[in-house]
């Protein structure tokens, strides 16, 4: 490992969090193997999704909604997240039979419901799932989804049924063990559903320490390698990788994964 980034207060743009009193100082270390980049820091952030996030990013409930609004206003060519859909639906249309209404999607760390208002608004039958039950209950009056205030480690088809496609889009940088999260989505999808991954790329390091993927909140930031290697220790098989810089700015890495094999 090789130390990179080294941070004793916070960079410029990254949220106020409540961190208790507690010493700013992290930083990321480098997989000299797969150019993966892990946060470093002692830091208690475990009740960071479910007390503090909503309020310091948005300023509660309202703020949630007029986010909402502001960014589905955006045209196209500004917009991550039109982007996103177009290339979802494309691939959707080429790999999967059946049309949208009748196709199940799953959005995991659903936030604000951007992704999911447009989804749905393409006839998709979309679920999302978020820790906070405030942004939970945002989803179900704002969004008009179904929305569960869980852990997604504690579903099981049994309960939800399975999905067509199962989303997290920058999620799983924002969890310490993303393997887990990311190998038990495998148990929701349909024999021929597919997983849809977005991640920040490493690529943003050439512009230094104050990018946005390098903020306190990012556990993991990901090469192409990386993110490979994640998928195959989650025991799925990436089908379409690619990288991209988004109208945002963000470097992201987006992936299309199946699962390797079912037991009969």
């Amino acid at each position: 490992m090789e130390r990179t980034f080294e941070y004793d207060a916070p960079p410029a743009g990254e949220t106020a969090f409540d961190l208790g009193g507690q010493v700013y100082s992290r930083a990321y270390d480098r997989c000299g193997l797969c150019d993966h980049w892990f946060g470093h820091h002692t830091l208690d952030l475990s009740g960071l999704y479910t007390k503090d996030y909503v309020d310091a990013t948005y300023g509660g409930m309202k703020g949630m909604a007029e986010r909402l609004d502001k960014i589905l206003a955006l045209p196209p060519e500004r917009s991550d997240n039109a982007g996103r859909v177009s290339y979802i639906q494309t691939f959707v249309e080429n790999h999967l039979p059946g049309s949208c209404d009748q196709r199940r999607l799953l959005d995991v760390g659903a936030g604000i419901g951007v992704f999911p208002a447009a989804m749905k608004a393409l006839g998709w039958q979309v679920m999302g799932v978020e820790p906070d039950p405030r942004t939970a209950k945002h989803l179900q009056e704002h969004v008009g989804i179904q929305a569960l205030s869980v852990d997604l480690l504690t579903l099981f088809p049994e309960q939800i049924g399975l999905f067509d496609v199962i989303t997290f889009n920058k999620v799983l940088e924002h969890v310490e063990d993303p393997v887990t999260l990311l190998s038990h989505a495998r148990c929701l999808l349909k024999p021929q559903g597919y997983c849809y991954v977005e991640l920040p790329d490493v690529s943003a390091a050439t512009e230094g320490p104050r990018r946005e993927e390098f903020f306190i909140e990012h556990h993991h930031v990901f090469s192409a390698t990386s993110m490979t290697l994640l998928a195959e220790r989650a025991g799925l098989s990436i089908r379409l990788l690619e990288r991209l810089r988004e109208p945002s700015g963000k470097f992201t890495l987006r992936a299309f994964a199946k699962v390797c094999c079912r037991k009969q």
